[in-house]
């Protein structure tokens, strides 16, 4: 049974995403949801509303340390509900605390951030073990750009994003790349009639470069200390 709590405050700045409470399980468990509204185009490796395609809203759910639930999409689509959400959208979960998320922007470029590193290591380990019974992601980034991207540039947005991730995790001391279920989420306009649509996010581009300095600056606020 899944108890929710008025939402308490709204996370400062970015994007905006409100901090909303629900106690499920016996215990207190915050998530942070931007709802974005129509007029967004978003890419995602999330298990609730992956892909490319438009989106209205996202949720970084926090969940119980152990989580084992074998339905993570049907999960999160029901606490998005529960939060009052409308449209398709995008569902992130994470062990880590939601409540202490990095936040930061550059430039037009929006970036938010939780960070939880207790299960981390190097994308490219030779060891294979343990990968499927890994806990739910803990490196969560949810970024937004003003601006419409094509197909290309959102994924090339998710490669700068990731990069910047890296580099910040690497500048705060840690020995790692992240972890074995981080995921990642951008969003870019819908083009209006006559708009540019942008087909390069990589970081020397211009707003591929904004998106990675805002990403590496909120994964860096919200990365504890090693």
């Amino acid at each position: 049974m899944t108890a929710l709590v008025p939402p308490p405050r709204t996370a400062p700045g970015l994007l905006p995403a409100r901090c909303l409470v629900r106690t499920e399980g016996g215990e207190r468990l915050p998530a942070l949801l931007w709802a974005a509204g129509p007029g967004w185009r978003m890419i995602s490796n999330a298990v609730l509303g992956g892909g490319i395609g438009e989106r209205a809203w996202v949720l970084n759910a926090q969940v119980a340390h152990g989580y084992r639930r074998r339905d993570p999409d049907r999960h999160l689509a029901r606490l998005a509900a529960g939060f009052g959400t409308v449209g398709p959208g995008v569902g992130l979960m994470t062990a880590a605390d939601v409540s202490r998320n990095g936040q930061s922007r550059d430039g037009g470029a929006e970036a938010l951030a939780t960070v939880g590193l207790t299960v981390r290591g190097w994308a490219a380990a030779a060891d294979e073990g343990g990968v499927a019974l890994a806990p739910p992601g803990t490196v969560n980034v949810v970024a937004a750009l003003p601006v419409a991207l094509t197909d290309a540039a959102l994924v090339n947005a998710v490669a700068t994003a990731t990069e910047a991730k890296v580099q910040a995790l690497l500048d705060a001391g840690y020995d790692c790349s992240g972890t074995p279920t981080d995921a990642v989420c951008v969003a870019a306009r819908v083009p209006r009639p006559g708009e540019e649509v942008h087909p390069f996010a990589g970081p020397r581009s211009r707003w591929g470069a904004r998106l990675a300095r805002a990403v590496h600056r909120a994964v860096a606020a919200a990365t504890p200390a090693p």
